[in-house]
């Protein structure tokens, strides 16, 4: 019986010692990635006409689920040249090229994000922020 406990003893040693001796390094993987900035700066016609418009957007229930979707959303499209949706104001600011973005087009855009948001009160601005229109 002493014997029998003295192998277990030394086979419980033998197997920590050479299990913790198995110290494998991490496999490091480098993977090229093409990294494309999108800088409008270059994007943007400087001698384009750009027009300013405010709208309401109804349909909207979270700032980031909605409202940023809605406006990256119309960010991406080409002759944008800013958008912001305030959730809390359900007010959207966009200034865009007139010759590449319309009115109706911004508006589908929104439409399409969800059946649920609907636009209402589009008009052109001079300044983000102000109730002055522009005919």
């Amino acid at each position: 019986m002493k014997t029998l406990k003295t192998i277990s003893i030394v086979a419980i040693i033998a197997l920590v010692f050479t299990s913790c001796k198995n110290e494998t390094e991490p496999e490091v993987k480098t993977v090229d990635v093409e990294v494309t900035k999108n800088d409008v700066a270059t994007t943007l016609d400087p001698n384009a006409t750009y027009a300013k418009v405010e709208f309401g957007i109804d349909g909207m229930t979270c700032a980031m689920g909605c409202a940023k979707t809605i406006e990256k959303k119309m960010a991406k499209m080409e002759g944008v040249k800013s958008a912001k949706v305030d959730f809390d104001s359900r007010l959207a600011m966009v200034e865009y090229d007139e010759a590449k973005v319309t009115p109706e087009s911004l508006e589908e855009t929104v439409t399409k994000v969800a059946d649920i948001y609907k636009v209402k009160n589009m008009h052109q601005v001079e300044e983000f922020g102000t109730e002055e229109k522009v005919e």
